[in-house]
């Protein structure tokens, strides 16, 4: 198995050198005052030793083993229950909750990072707290004061976790369609009933309370999104003084025999007339269940960066010391019987796939986290509006580009290790089925491709995509004139007005058949995530090269910054092009066959 190392100089880079972390903080009041360089670097070492030796040692062994369900309980891997009581212990948990229910007040774009430490380790362990901080910021937005006042403190202890609860066998992601009903008790609780499916972390051994976030239908309410509530399902109802008390109406049923992820408990949990109470107004569930979904979207993102980074990290250590034929232009290593093969081409270029979408996705995920600080922490209404919209239209797009180059990295790790990369020994294999859950959970990839295209771009008639759009065209013109940047500039500036081009070319085509967004879609996705990695991509180069020009003792690292930047210009988003020729040929081929003639 891959032994993860965390890239520290790298998200440091990221973080203060091309998104410069101090100087974003010192505009938020909430931030001023307690965020530091040195306290940043402080938790990124301290997050980096956790996962460096406690978690990455039981990736594997979460894999083998797997959870284990008897009659309603679940007993996790060897190890995960130690590990999750060491995390508490270190106070992650709290990193980014509010000061006044035990939170330490930390930006949540510093609980990202870790989040990326902890899922290119251990991602199946992850999701057990991760849940939680979803759970956090739900109630933190929605929840009554009682009810912070409740589970709050708990939750961010880590004493207590969360899960959210929303699939039902016949309603995935259409939640129109669910049924879980929930009934008024007459004395301000409600019955919960009904049966969710796919519940992350909803059942285990970790902590002594796990409490639901449920989504369920009162009595009269309208049909579909509409008439949807929240509501607050504990697993153990509580003592009035807010301690654990008698078992809750919540029960496991089963837990799912997967793919991948194999050391977390993916759950169909049974709610039998279980008390619960609303969260927010009746009939506005989905509205605030949207905080839950758009935090853990993000957090599927940083899967998807997990994977090309763990993948890249077990393929270049493989390729660097595998012996495997001679270079065609001679021998490289000619005192050893093969070279290795990393000075093979095709090696090569899967590794800097995999490089490229790694570091790349660091820089957009980082941006996003910050993007989200100023959300919830801007000064002016104006501004926390501005970037609320860049964090609606990049969501789907690092949501969706990110996962799927995660399996398409994890897949090169395979492919470097060849058939050692197919048995489990090596534990490449396992990331590539660990992480193909990431392009379906939380919105597949044709969802979020809906979601970019249909609502963030058409249906606001193309401001959200401008708000990004005109940043990148800023960035093209104020480094026109830069001869080093033209290889990353020009490119960029002519896809950028594609952009729009091809936004307008498909609005046109749906004002005819709507079916013709569904059609141009998921590629559409992929030109806007190329695009976007394009983006990052050249600022990078941009510090590289003034770094370089001031004179620096770390010429290799940005060297390497820089050709990572050219590879990606060259070899990967020419892909671009196959895409805008896909969405050209419209929506003819795709709807002309009857489906009853698909199979004789």
């Amino acid at each position: 198995m891959p032994q993860y190392k965390a890239p520290l100089r790298d998200m440091q880079f990221v973080l203060h050198e091309l998104l410069n972390a101090e100087e974003h903080f010192t505009k938020l009041p909430a931030f001023q005052e307690n965020v530091s360089r040195e306290l940043l670097d402080q938790y990124l070492e301290a997050a980096a030793d956790f996962c460096e030796n406690e978690l990455s040692p039981l990736n594997q062994v979460g894999d083998r083993e797997g959870c284990t369900w008897n009659d309603g309980v679940v007993t996790t891997p060897t190890g995960f229950k130690e590990a999750y009581k060491k995390y508490v212990e270190l106070g992650f948990p709290s990193l980014a909750a509010e000061e006044q229910y035990g939170g330490q007040g930390l930006p949540n774009s510093l609980g990202i990072i870790v989040s990326e430490m902890i899922g290119s380790s251990n991602w199946a362990w992850g999701m057990y707290p991760g849940l939680s901080h979803g759970a956090v910021r739900t109630l933190e937005h929605h929840g009554s004061e009682e009810q912070k006042n409740t589970y709050l403190p708990k939750l961010v202890s880590g004493e207590w976790t969360g899960t959210m609860c929303l699939t039902e066998s016949h309603a995935g992601s259409d939640l129109g369609i669910i049924r879980t009903k929930a009934e008024p008790n007459g004395d301000g609780s409600y019955a919960i009933s009904g049966e969710k499916i796919f519940i992350s972390a909803g059942e285990h051994d970790m902590a002594d309370n796990i409490v639901h976030i449920v989504l369920a239908r009162l009595p009269g309410a309208p049909k579909g999104t509409k008439g949807i509530s929240l509501f607050i399902v504990p697993k153990f109802n509580l003592t009035a003084d807010g301690e654990v008390g008698e078992r809750n109406g919540v029960r496991c049923g089963s837990i799912e025999h997967k793919m991948g992820i194999h050391g977390n408990a993916t759950c169909v949990i049974n709610f039998d007339r279980a008390k619960g109470f609303l969260i927010g107004p009746e009939n506005r569930g989905l509205n605030c269940m949207f905080t839950f979904m758009n935090t853990a979207r993000i957090g599927t993102a940083v899967q998807g960066l997990s994977a090309s980074e763990s993948s890249f990290q077990g393929a270049l250590a493989y390729a660097k010391d595998r012996l495997a034929m001679r270079s065609l232009s001679g021998p490289k290593a000619p005192e050893k019987e093969a070279d290795p093969i990393i000075v093979h081409p095709a090696v090569r270029n899967m590794l800097l796939t995999q490089k490229a979408f790694a570091e790349g996705g660091r820089a957009l995920v980082y941006a996003l986290a910050h993007h989200a600080d100023i959300v919830e922490h801007g000064q002016t209404e104006e501004e926390r509006k501005y970037a609320d919209n860049l964090l609606s239209l990049l969501t789907p797009i690092a949501k969706a580009f990110l996962t799927e180059a995660g399996s398409e990295a994890a897949k090169h790790g395979v492919q470097v290790f060849g058939g050692h990369g197919f048995i489990s020994e090596h534990g490449m294999e396992q990331i590539v089925r660990d992480t193909r859950i990431a392009c379906l959970y939380e919105g597949t990839t044709e969802i979020q491709a809906l979601d970019l295209l249909g609502r963030k771009v058409l249906q606001t008639q193309g401001a959200m995509l401008k708000d990004f759009t005109k940043i990148i065209h800023k960035f093209n013109e104020a480094n026109k004139d830069n001869a080093d940047l033209k290889e990353f500039v020009e490119p960029l500036a002519a896809l950028n007005k594609e952009w729009g081009d091809l936004t307008m070319q498909i609005g046109m085509r749906a004002m005819q058949n709507p079916d013709e967004v569904g059609a141009a879609a998921v590629d559409y996705l992929y030109f806007s995530g190329y695009v976007t990695l394009a983006y990052f991509w050249a600022r990078m180069a941009l510090v590289a090269q003034q770094k370089l020009a001031a004179g620096t003792s770390e010429v290799d690292f940005y060297n390497a910054k820089i050709t990572t930047a050219r590879f990606y210009f060259k070899k990967i988003l020419p892909r671009v092009r196959a895409h805008v020729d896909v969405i050209s040929s419209g929506l003819e081929p795709l709807m002309s066959l009857d489906a009853e003639h698909f199979a004789f």
